[in-house]
């Protein structure tokens, strides 16, 4: 499922921070993300396409398509964490200023767990399971910014670390379920190219763009599951399904999914 198209405003006007007017079709375009709500929580399941913020004026990012939850005095799920415009899946928004201010103080303490599915190329990861704590940098050339591993002693360099196992190896490709322990940008990304196992479809850390023969439609990684301490107390454990072009390049490689009637089970070394 693709974002509908976005109306330019008129007259070229400026962007400025205020609820959007969203169409009919933008409203029942988000709601139909919706796969868990209640009082303190909205999670969605984020097709590939859709930047969680931050968008080019193609269509509503997510931020903006939450004002469809907007209640009379105007407040709205507010984003918890984010996810790249190419990756699918879990997304979490807090209902109320006292959840979102819960959540995220417990993801900065790092009490979220993710996991996520990743087809890569051109077979499994040796060994089949690890932890990657290769250090990250930042660089940017232009507009653009970019993830290189790095050595420790570099002074722009974040500790970085990605829990990994193998799934299903198939022709050409794997399904390797990954759990990042710390939240760099492009991490996931940049950590399994440095093993020399890139993601699908991921042009810009050097991803193949075909798998068996047939072309990679998107960046194959998807938000499978997140853990998280709810603001009413407990875990809650949501899980998203992959979406229809995951599921078939999986299959076209011969890689079966996990049973999504079942909890995933989380990447573990």
């Amino acid at each position: 499922m693709r974002p509908p198209a976005r109306r330019p405003p008129a007259g070229g006007a400026k962007k400025v921070r205020a609820a959007p007017s969203l169409s009919a079709e933008e409203t029942a375009f988000v709601r139909s993300l919706v796969i868990f709500e209640d009082a303190d929580i909205l999670a969605l399941n984020k097709p590939a396409g859709l930047s969680s913020q931050g968008g080019r004026g193609q269509v509503h990012t997510l931020d903006e398509l939450l004002f469809a939850f907007a209640k009379a005095s105007g407040n709205r799920p507010r984003l918890v964490h984010r996810l790249d415009r190419d990756t699918s899946g879990v997304i979490l928004t807090g209902r109320t200023k006292p959840a979102a201010a819960f959540l995220g103080k417990a993801l900065m303490h790092r009490r979220f767990r993710k996991t996520y599915l990743a087809i890569v190329t051109p077979c499994a990861p040796v060994p089949a399971a690890g932890l990657i704590e290769t250090p990250l940098r930042r660089d940017e050339t232009g507009r653009e910014a970019f993830m290189r591993v790095c050595e420790p002693d570099h002074p722009d360099a974040e500790a970085a670390r990605t829990r990994y196992r193998t799934l299903a190896e198939g022709a050409g490709a794997a399904l390797v379920e990954v759990s990042p322990e710390t939240g760099r940008m492009h991490q996931i990304r940049v950590h399994l190219a440095s093993i020399g196992r890139p993601i699908a479809g991921d042009a810009r850390y050097g991803g193949a763009l075909t798998v068996a023969g047939e072309p990679a439609p998107r960046l194959m990684l998807h938000a499978a599951a997140l853990e998280f301490p709810h603001p009413a107390g407990g875990l809650k454990r949501i899980v998203a399904p992959p979406p229809a072009d995951f599921e078939a390049l999986a299959r076209h490689a011969g890689l079966v999914l996990p049973d999504f009637a079942q909890t995933p089970s989380g990447a573990r070394s």
